[in-house]
């Protein structure tokens, strides 16, 4: 995850920040030569606080990178949960997410890892959650699909929708218990060791594979629609990237100048629906896209659910439970326990990711446990808000550090607060609704695409040239994709007797990540292959941990509010996996940082 450089010879930073500098830890590795010593350097190390005003900026970005995955989740699951014509609702179900996610943010950099690293919705959990909605008995009645038909106000369609939700809540509330209790109890260790990069990297893949029907079927509601999106988010990231914008700017210093920002390479995904969104305007405006529901084109418009605006109320207040008593099945629970394991093994990566991007060391054990003991604490808070999702770290935000280079964790505590403001104000999730489907569908096709490289990315790890490997990830991508459609279309086939029996097995083998996962994880086991063939070597070098006495880690990992000085006191507390070690052992002499390569770390997309 090297910062990459102009021909020009221009530092490719986002922002031309001027402040005090620190060194990253050494890499070691061979970097690219064009590089200077500048890139290796921070403006703002992790403990370090900006000013107040480039806290707000900064913390404002990551809201902006996040957003896109933050509101596509809600938007996706509407059609699992009969909303489709339901805008009010989903802007209900947009601001939960926003406010839960701020929340979980505000706990993970507080309580958890300490590191800068956004929580938000993840899309790991949203494959099973789709396929647990997918199961016959929670099939969307057909009056719910024809707009004419439906009345979003009515008991009858509003149990239809909320009943389907408390379900989903109670799989997610019951399966991040196990999270929970595998990050506190420090078994993700135990979890690591058999997982690697030939396991992880079909089980990524499929995610964003088995999303395709819905990117599909929301961009082909307007296919020039959702290719120019597509087209505009391709050429703000990859050929305009190396663009920068001048822009007027203040400091004490210089006063009023101007400085140049990458604009292009930091927010391409929010420039391309922007932009696509107000030519959909206009073209709604001038009366040029049918406005007959029945034309091919029609849900291009902006105009379908610009009634929720002026319907969502100015605040609202997310509450635990405010669609009811969450339900529990087995089924559910089980899918949802699959997107769990695979979202604990991306965050590990993207903790070491930040680390390295922030200038930390690497991250301790019991930070990792901790951090991952509270991203299940930050699940079930999801499931219990009603969010329909859970929560994981946000891999595009840990990039954004490297571009930044602010690496301070009070960015992203502005960037949590921020999201709770904007989870409770109703207005705001409103307004994301009425972005068309063609558009989002535009989205999808990037962001799905780029889900489903970065698994493919692990292998790099793996001897590709051999047939061990080859089979295990071939055999693993095929039956994730073949089992999972003909389940789908024979969804009878299953009937061993047992009804719970019935639905766990249409759960599991209906989401793909799971099949593709469960054979990967089998075989890599299994069949015979050195360490270094399977990548095990290189992967491990993500979780060593050689420097968690040094006084660096015991600043960064150490709980606040003088925590840690109380365990310290208390011998036996050492002995707990989440606690830091005692103060004595953080003022020895420090231990050289051992050499990590950051692109080793970033093993998932995180969402």
């Amino acid at each position: 995850m090297t910062v990459e450089k102009e021909n020009n010879g221009l530092d490719n930073y986002a922002f031309a920040l001027e402040g005090r500098f620190c060194d990253l830890p050494d890499s070691g590795e061979d970097l690219d030569s064009s590089l200077d010593e500048d890139n290796n350097k921070l403006a703002y190390c992790v403990t370090d606080v900006p000013p107040w005003y480039l806290c707000i900026l900064l913390g404002t970005q990551h809201c902006l990178t996040a957003f896109g995955g933050i509101i596509a989740i809600p938007l996706i699951l509407s059609r699992g949960l009969c909303l489709q014509h339901d805008g009010l609702t989903q802007s209900h179900l947009i601001s939960t997410i926003f406010f839960v996610s701020g929340v979980c943010t505000l706990l993970q950099v507080t309580f958890g890892i300490r590191l800068p690293i956004l929580q938000g919705g993840t899309f790991t959990l949203l494959a099973p959650s789709m396929a647990m909605l997918s199961m016959p008995e929670w099939t969307c009645p057909a009056w719910t699909q024809n707009a004419s038909l439906v009345n979003t106000t009515s008991a009858e369609f509003t149990e239809v929708w909320q009943s389907r939700m408390r379900a989903l809540q109670g799989s997610i509330i019951v399966g991040s218990l196990f999270q929970v209790f595998v990050g506190f109890s420090g078994l993700i260790g135990l979890f690591v060791r058999f997982i690697g990069p030939l396991t992880i990297a079909p089980t990524i893949s499929l995610i964003g594979l088995s999303l395709f029907d819905s990117a599909g079927s929301s961009a082909g509601n307007h296919w020039g629609i959702s290719s120019m999106t597509t087209a505009l988010i391709i050429l703000f990231s990859q050929y305009l990237r190396h663009i920068s914008v001048p822009f007027p700017t203040y400091n004490k210093h210089k006063k009023l100048h101007t400085s140049r920002i990458y604009v292009f390479q930091i927010l391409p995904v929010l420039l391309g629906i922007t932009l696509s969104w107000l030519i959909c305007y206009i073209l709604t405006s001038c009366n040029v896209l049918p406005a007959d529901p029945e034309h091919y084109g029609y849900l291009a418009r902006t105009d379908l659910k610009g009634n929720v605006i002026q319907q969502a109320p100015w605040f609202t207040f997310p509450y635990p439970g405010q669609w009811g008593i969450p339900t529990v099945s087995l089924a559910g629970v089980v899918g949802i326990l699959a997107g769990v394991i695979s979202s604990m093994i991306e965050s590990v990566g993207d903790y070491h990711a930040c680390a390295r991007l922030s200038g930390a060391p690497p991250p301790p054990k019991h930070a990792i446990n901790r951090g991952i003991g509270i991203e299940g604490l930050g699940c079930l808070l999801a499931g219990a808000w009603g969010t329909g999702n859970g929560t994981t770290s946000y891999s595009e935000n840990v990039g954004a550090l490297g571009i930044t280079k602010v690496g301070s964790r009070v960015v992203i505590v502005a960037s949590g607060v921020l999201m709770i403001v904007m989870g409770v104000l109703g207005k705001v999730g409103a307004i994301f609704t009425t972005i068309p489907s063609p558009v989002m569908g535009g989205m999808f096709m990037v962001m799905f695409g780029v889900i489903c490289a970065a698994g493919v990315s692990n292998l790099q790890y793996t001897d590709m040239n051999s047939s061990r490997n080859i089979f295990i990830f071939g055999f693993s991508m095929f039956t994730g994709l073949v089992i999972p459609n003909w389940i789908l279309k024979n969804p009878n086939a299953i009937a061993t007797g047992v009804v719970e029996l019935d639905q766990m097995l249409q759960v599991l083998l209906t989401t793909s990540m799971f099949v593709g996962g469960f054979f990967g994880f089998i075989l890599d086991n299994t069949v015979p292959g050195t360490k270094q063939e399977r990548g095990i070597l290189a992967w491990n070098k993500a979780h060593e941990d050689d420097c968690s006495n040094t006084l660096e880690s015991g600043e960064v990992y150490s709980l606040p509010f003088g925590i840690s000085s109380y365990f310290s006191s208390v011998s036996w507390l050492r002995y707990i996996p989440f606690c830091p070690p005692g103060l004595q052992n953080s003022l020895e002499p420090k231990q050289p940082l051992e050499n990590l390569q950051s692109s080793q770390f970033n093993i998932g997309m995180g969402q």
